[in-house]
């Protein structure tokens, strides 16, 4: 696809159509995609949306996952993803980057930047990732404020209220948590680093909305496959960094055999082609779009005066 033709983009909003992916039966599989690369590829393996996680654009710019990048650099990562693969987008939104108005300001760009969805999170900066240690929570009303402040902005964008309770305040806490933020505004609710398939079954019973699993690898919560979460009651599940861990290290081996031995001739086989590089990008759409463009174009002949 190009994005530069108006026949070729989407006619409903992302967040209409993360809204529509989330009634049908099933459940809703978010690859990781921290580029817009990583977009069309998961578009072309057969995925309907796609996610943007927080540890994957900071690790993509060499920077920890420590709530330290802006609204804007965040609206950057969205732009290219949503705009490469025409797909609902679900973002990171760690704490919001402020309070209740900077959430407002953060929902309005990431919408008008192509999002379909975002998830808050209840942590006080500086935020971690999910499944380390000594995470600070917010106050359950604060974070509440925050929530209903994304439902307050968003015209059609999915508000998806993380709480990373279960850890320090136990299931109580974590269920209860949901529950207020569901009455808040929020759209689906994420349980992050659930640690068994019993707290999993739990939380789903005594939580009657959407929810979404996270499926990180290293973390706390074992491997389960996208099967296994829907019949476990949930609605969604994200692998968020999977994408950017196999690129990284496949250039990691890379750059050691290029300076162990000159050559990368030895990866040819684990290299992506040119031809389907161009592919997966659509080089070739673009230059018969680019020539329909600068075709010249005789005009018509003028007509005397009468």
């Amino acid at each position: 696809m190009t994005y530069l033709v108006a026949d070729d983009l989407p006619k409903e909003s992302a967040g209409r159509r993360f809204r529509a992916l989330l009634q049908q039966p099933g459940i809703l599989r978010l690859p990781g995609t921290h580029n817009g690369l990583a977009s069309q590829q998961a578009k072309a393996a057969g995925f309907e949306a796609c996610y943007l996680s927080g540890a994957a654009m900071t690790a993509s710019m060499g920077l920890p996952d420590l709530g330290i990048i802006t609204v804007d650099e965040v609206a950057f990562f969205i732009r290219q993803v949503a705009r490469a693969s025409g797909l609902p987008v679900l973002v990171d939104g760690d704490t919001g980057y402020g309070e209740a108005l900077n959430v407002m300001h953060m929902v309005r760009t990431f919408e008008e930047a192509g999002a379909g969805a975002v998830h808050l999170e209840d942590q006080l900066l500086p935020k971690k990732c999910g499944h380390l240690n000594d995470k600070k929570l917010a106050d359950a009303q604060d974070m509440a404020a925050k929530v209903h402040a994304a439902s307050r902005a968003r015209r059609d964008m999915v508000v998806i209220a993380r709480t990373d309770a279960a850890g320090s305040e136990g299931m109580e806490g974590a269920v209860a948590r949901a529950n207020l933020y569901l009455e808040a505004g929020a759209d689906a609710i994420f349980p992050e680093a659930l640690v068994t398939e019993e707290m999993f079954r739990e939380f789903a019973k005594r939580v009657k909305a959407p929810l979404l699993a996270n499926m990180t690898e290293f973390g706390r919560t074992p491997f389960f496959t996208a099967q296994q979460f829907q019949d476990m009651g949930y609605k969604m599940v994200i692998w968020p960094v999977t994408s950017l861990r196999v690129s990284a290290k496949a250039v990691e081996e890379l750059y050691a055999e290029l300076a162990k031995t000159g050559s990368a001739e030895a990866f040819l086989p684990r290299m992506q082609t040119r031809a389907a590089l161009y592919n997966t990008i659509g080089y070739h759409a673009y230059e018969a779009l680019d020539s329909s463009i600068v075709q010249s174009i005789v005009p018509p002949p003028l007509l005397p005066n009468r």
